[in-house]
């Protein structure tokens, strides 16, 4: 209830709402007291129009005004209700909206059927009512909440069920309203997925999933891949506000779902709304002081969004822009030289028409630029010896739904994606590699052009009866990617601590590179439900590309399972095969600068010379690794199973306990073959990497209020594979030392974690956002002096990892009466904090055995400090 609506209720409504709110904050602080370093922020009453959380196919539509009734019988319209539809043909799990500043609420595009409405508000009768729904129909149903003293005469549906039984994958999704309730270290939506069980970022910033690198997942927004073609690396932007939902799935059994070997994560974004909504957030700067003195602007990110109606009911608009400007402080190095710098921006347009009941277009434009100068410098690399990267571009997708009249839905998803991105260090310097890190100046530069096509129709048979509901799903999926580009580097001295020369790297050539690759899938998939408590995923996949593999079978089965009537205890299984695209930095692996590698005593003479020609190598048998051909014919091959339990422990509580196991094979690594005399020294590329990865996960949501809900999870995982993979050596920039390739603990291990976040209603109209990190930590490789390995690759470990991260604010509901009745503003205040505690998390090692001071940790985390001030309507 905003504050300007509380004069139209009566005394009797004033006092139950009251009563109500007090029961509610003592449930919250008994809450933190019991989990106070275990929760992060969630969602508030929103004040801007409804937004669906699935979308449904083109069809009908609910729509309507929630009101309170005082004794006289007025009507009052209260904004920020939530209001839930559940259908026969929606799943298990209801849609969800909330009512706008005005009052109302939408559901559009749903399919024939019979639904339940169903709202709630604190201190009031719940609202619950069946609605018939026929092909084009446009239904108004008004929604009017009296006290809880008040007998109200509908059908009330049971609680639905705390767990889903809807599919077999093993999905963790956050909302909207808690990505930007969060206290993220950025503004951006990569800094809210290591809040994900499984999800890790390692000190680098890259992240993992399910033991695997981002390189090897897959970024779907709003069902279009959304990724640097070349990389693979999710590069492309996404305003923070235009997200409704992120999900991460670690086992996608979903045969729709391909071009990727590690996990899936996918975004869906606010559709336009059919009222006009704006916000501004982050819109003060962030100040940077040194001794007492302000030295410059920290960070600055504001956001904004605006959309509306261009034609009422016809055509909607939105749009998205985060401009951001940071700058952050690297402990361990000398003051003023000791920040990395950001600058860019990214915006996301978006148009939905409603050609007609049946027929919906949707069609987005998402422009970006990102600068990072001093991008890869940390306690150990100077400014001076680091690279600075830019990233520019635009994604055009459009999406086009039409349901026909017998049922079935045809969607039909285009994207067409420019992608630049160039890198380069500092001067024209050599390049240093010392026992106490580098100098000089970075060695590689690259420029590159990609361009993707995706074109994807997938249609959805109408419902059929077969022993049980069969809903089928059939399409193709076609992808074309390609490049050009440059790379030049200049030479590497590796340096003996004395400073004399142990090992000088020279490159010869300065390469042009281009490849391309044309990807055919097509898939079929069935959701078989046997009965209300079991149901099958079924599905098959078959890809063709032409740099990798000529034909990739990919077969995939699920199953969700619930023991008892009441779908208290969920079990869900399943077992798949996943097919990673072939890499285009492994398309042109062979236009590489060629590396020539000279050795020297100590007294600067030289005693041996290699040069690597670049090649494709793979076992040949009593020859080991040798040259195989200057094609590619494989990809990378994932097999992956599950098991899952979810259990409603106690009211509003569930707990999942859950096993997953993943294999990944024919992974492309480089390493480096000396010749042996009269023989050829080889830089190889071969397909020969593999990845294990076994993770066990124990995790309570908690929701004891409407505002208020808890996350805690446990994860103990193990990860090991091949350290020299294309993506380690070549992404984000090419290292200057390659190293013969050896299995170990992967970068991203993590024996133990402990993660929770969530959301705390206090009193006075606080919300309380705490995020808890506690990992071990990440692992680390002793080198010599001329950087090979010493012992056990991976085999060391940073300290153990804890970090605390708070945000606090209060929302005001401002009325302007000079711009009308309906005119309101919601202003948002209050701080956040990361890392409050200020904990000493190490960023870096002296990892070289010959530096005097070996094995001590520097570049520790600081705390970072800010201001929450953001307006919207």
């Amino acid at each position: 209830m905003t504050p300007d609506r509380l004069g139209s209720l009566t005394p009797a409504q004033l006092k139950a709402q009251s009563q109500i709110r007090m029961q509610n904050d003592a449930s919250s602080l008994r809450s933190l007291t019991l989990f106070v370093a275990l929760i992060v922020g969630g969602s508030s009453l929103c004040a801007h129009p409804a937004d669906v959380s699935r979308p449904q196919a083109a069809g009908a539509s609910i729509e309507g005004l929630v009101t309170v009734a005082d004794k006289q019988g007025h009507a009052d319209a209260v904004p920020g209700v939530l209001v839930k539809l559940t259908g026969t043909l929606s799943g298990p799990e209801p849609l969800s909206a909330t009512t706008d500043a005005e009052g109302h609420y939408r559901f559009t595009q749903l399919s024939p059927g019979t639904y339940t409405i169903e709202a709630r508000l604190d201190g009031f009768q719940s609202f619950a009512e069946s609605i018939v729904l026929k092909q084009g129909d446009a239904k108004i149903e008004s929604v009017s909440l009296e006290l809880d003293k008040v007998v109200q005469k509908v059908e009330v549906r049971d609680k639905p069920p705390a767990v889903s039984t809807d599919n077999a994958d093993s999905t963790t999704t956050v909302s909207s309203s808690q990505v930007i309730s969060l206290p993220l270290a950025e503004q951006k939506f990569k800094a809210a997925l290591p809040l994900v069980p499984g999800v890790v970022r390692t000190n680098d910033g890259k992240l993992n999933f399910k033991g695997a690198p981002e390189n090897q997942g897959m970024l779907l927004v709003d069902s279009a891949q959304t990724v640097d073609p070349v990389t693979g690396s999710f590069s492309i932007p996404i305003p923070l506000d235009s997200i409704q939902t992120m999900s991460v799935d670690k086992a996608p059994y979903s045969a729709e779902y391909g071009g990727f070997s590690g996990g899936l994560t996918a975004i869906e974004t606010k559709p336009p709304s059919g009222h006009w909504n704006y916000g501004v957030m982050d819109f003060i700067p962030g100040v940077r002081g040194k001794e007492g003195h302000i030295v410059g602007i920290s960070a600055f990110t504001p956001r904004m969004f605006f959309g509306g109606p261009l034609i009422k009911d016809k055509l909607n608009f939105s749009e998205s822009l985060t401009y951001d400007v940071k700058k952050s402080t690297i402990r361990g190095l000398a003051w003023p030289n000791d920040e990395t710098k950001r600058q860019g921006f990214n915006s996301l347009t978006s148009f939905q028409a409603l050609l007609s009941t049946r027929h919906l277009l949707s069609v987005s434009l998402n422009g970006f630029s990102n600068r990072r100068q001093f991008a890869d410098i940390n306690a150990l690399v100077p400014q001076t010896a680091s690279a600075d990267d830019r990233q520019r571009g635009v994604s055009i997708g459009a999406t086009d739904t039409y349901q026909f009249n017998a049922g079935g839905l045809l969607s039909t998803t285009f994207r067409y994606t420019r992608f630049d991105s160039n890198a380069h260090g500092q001067g024209p310097e050599d390049m240093l590699i010392t026992p106490e890190g580098w100098g000089g100046s970075f060695f590689d530069a690259w420029t590159r052009i990609a361009n993707q096509f995706q074109l994807r129709p997938v249609y959805q048979v109408p419902l059929k009866e077969w022993l049980g509901r069969h809903q089928v799903k059939t399409g193709i999926d076609f992808l074309y990617r390609s490049y050009r580009g440059t790379d030049h580097s200049h030479p590497i001295d590796v340096l003996r601590q004395d400073g004399s020369l142990a090992e000088r790297v020279d490159f010869q050539g300065d390469s042009r590179l281009r490849a391309r690759d044309t990807e055919v899938a097509e898939f079929l998939q069935d959701h078989w439900m046997l009965s209300d408590r079991l149901a099958l995923d079924l599905g098959t996949r078959l890809s063709r590309e032409s740099i990798g593999r000529s034909a990739a079978f990919a077969p995939r089965v699920g199953l969700v399972y619930s023991p008892s009537e009441d779908r208290k205890t969920i079990i869900r299984a399943g077992a798949g095969l996943f097919y990673d695209r072939a890499p285009l930095l492994a398309a042109d692996f062979l236009a590489n600068p060629t590396r020539v590698a000279s050795f020297y005593n100590e007294t600067g003479t030289v005693v041996n010379s290699l040069v690597f020609q670049n090649a494709y190598v793979g076992m040949v048998p009593r020859r080991g690794l040798a040259p195989v051909g200057r094609n590619l014919d494989t990809s990378p091959r994932n097999s992956t199973l599950n098991l899952e339990v979810d259990r409603e422990i106690w009211r509003s509580a569930v707990i999942r306990v859950s096993y997953l196991y993943s294999h990944t094979q024919d992974l492309y690594v480089v390493t480096p073959l000396a010749g042996a005399a009269g023989t050829p020294s080889l830089m190889g590329l071969a397909k020969t990497g593999g990845s294990h990865y076994h993770e066990l996960e124990a995790t309570l949501h908690y929701r004891p209020g409407e505002r208020s809900e808890l996350n805690v999870s446990y994860v103990r995982s193990r990860a090991r594979g091949d350290l020299n993979t294309l993506s380690d050596i070549f992404v984000p920039f090419e290292q200057p030392v390659i190293r013969p390739n050896v299995s170990g603990n992967l970068a991203q291990d993590l024996p133990n974690r402990v993660i929770g976040w969530g959301t705390f209603s206090l009193p006075w109209n606080l919300t309380l956002s705490p995020v808890v990190d506690v990992h071990s930590g990440l692992p680390y490789s002793e080198v010599d002096a001329l950087q090979n390995y010493v012992g056990t690759p991976n085999n060391q470990r940073f300290p153990t990892f804890f970090s605390l991260d708070v945000k606090v604010y209060r929302e005001f509901q401002v009325h302007l009466p000079f711009l009308g009745k309906a005119k309101k503003r919601k202003l948002r205040f209050g701080f956040y904090s990361i890392n409050l505690t200020n904990h000493s998390n190490a960023l870096a090692v002296y990892n070289n055995v010959t530096s005097p001071v070996f094995g001590h940790f520097v570049g520790f985390q600081h705390r970072v400090n800010g201001l929450v001030i953001d307006a919207v309507n």
